[in-house]
């Protein structure tokens, strides 16, 4: 029988212990972040719709001009960004939703995947500013987008709705269209 020389074993065992550690050491530092209560953020423009809210499921009527009724679950994957107006839409509210609409072109060959749907009042001279255009008008028949609705005069606040009818974004009156621009290309590809 051959003698293991001691030293030898010493060292492959604590280089056993080396690799070992590389793994451990970073599901051990997840495990302390988490429980000191540190949680990663996305960088996300919008806020958090809570409680989550699926206006498919809780049958929510949206009033087109035409005389039908808003389908939320799309039969192709589009989101919705939804515009919410404030009373007396005029040129600030105008502002913001041409800069939302202009946010659906920087999308390019993907622009197909978000519909634009405006509910309130449309703004004086919406048709010859060409906001019909992009936008399908309706109305909130029920009142159920209330709570989302800006109480400020001339403003709109927004929605981004996924097409199985998911609010997953709220964007208050005030909110920067960049910033809604930036999350439309992070979820739309």
């Amino acid at each position: 029988m051959s003698q293991t020389d001691p030293s030898a074993l010493r060292a492959s065992r604590l280089k056993l212990l080396l690799i070992m550690l590389v793994f451990a050491a970073p599901i051990v530092a997840a495990m302390l972040l988490t429980l000191a209560g540190w949680q990663p953020s996305g960088k996300a423009n919008g806020q958090q719709v809570t409680p989550q809210r699926n206006f498919a499921a809780e049958q929510i009527p949206v009033s087109l001009a035409n005389g039908d009724t808003w389908t939320w679950r799309a039969r192709e994957p589009q989101l919705t960004l939804l515009a919410l107006a404030g009373p007396d839409c005029a040129q600030r509210c105008l502002d913001v939703l041409t800069k939302m609409a202009a946010a659906r072109i920087t999308l390019n060959q993907n622009a197909s995947r978000l519909r634009l749907l405006y509910v309130g009042k449309p703004p004086a001279g919406a048709e010859a500013n060409g906001m019909t255009n992009y936008w399908t008008l309706g109305q909130d028949p029920l009142g159920a987008f209330a709570p989302f609705t800006p109480a400020t005069p001339d403003s709109v606040s927004a929605l981004l709705v996924e097409s199985d009818g998911t609010a997953l974004s709220y964007y208050p009156a005030g909110f920067d269209p960049s910033g809604l621009r930036k999350d439309l290309q992070k979820v739309i590809r």
